[in-house]
């Protein structure tokens, strides 16, 4: 009682808080080093924006047609997202006249993102690289192509070990990921 008295009061329901849990959990697999040292992910603002929104569409394929907490969770998760994104740019001393344009141009890009990793896991053939290249190596100029191949690995692998683990230990945030990678294969 006293959990949703306080949430009330102060603005963060069990939900709210939960799907923050669950972006730290994102965002701190998202920071992992071996995606940049091993895989040559940009380790600059656009490389680790483009892992976090990998990591999000992780999460949210697996909620995706999961019912309706799921559904909740799933959009709770992206408005988290979101404030984040006005959070970061505040930080980083955009005022207010750039926020909403800055931030609407953010959730277009990582919408567009989970978009496009979603119709390429449905497909068996080099989709999932073609999209990697284009937004995780969108701003490498030579990116390495062993090094796309073991991150659309590494994808395929946390798309399947989250399915294996039950819905319950997501929404709660008792869920592991897939290592990634230790070299190029």
């Amino acid at each position: 009682m006293f959990d949703r008295l306080f949430g009330r009061l102060f603005g963060r329901s069990q939900d709210a808080q939960a799907a923050a849990d669950l972006y730290a959990r994102i965002v701190a697999q998202a920071r992992r080093p071996e995606f940049y040292g091993v895989l040559g992910v940009p380790d600059t603002l656009d490389g680790r924006f483009d892992m976090v929104a990998l990591h999000l569409f992780l999460v949210m394929h697996r909620l995706k047609g999961q019912g309706a907490a799921a559904d909740a969770r799933s959009r709770r998760l992206f408005e988290v997202v979101t404030n984040d994104f006005e959070r970061t740019l505040r930080e980083m001393g955009v005022g207010d006249q750039g926020i909403a344009r800055r931030v609407t141009a953010m959730v277009g890009g990582a919408r567009g993102r989970l978009t496009a990793y979603d119709a390429a896991i449905a497909q068996d053939d080099p989709a999932l690289e073609v999209a990697l290249d284009n937004n995780v190596y969108g701003t490498v100029p030579e990116p390495d192509p062993r090094a796309i191949t073991a991150l659309a690995g590494y994808v395929r692998r946390s798309v399947a070990e989250l399915a294996a683990q039950p819905l319950d230990s997501l929404l709660s945030g008792a869920f592991h990921w897939a290592e990634p990678p230790a070299q190029k294969d």
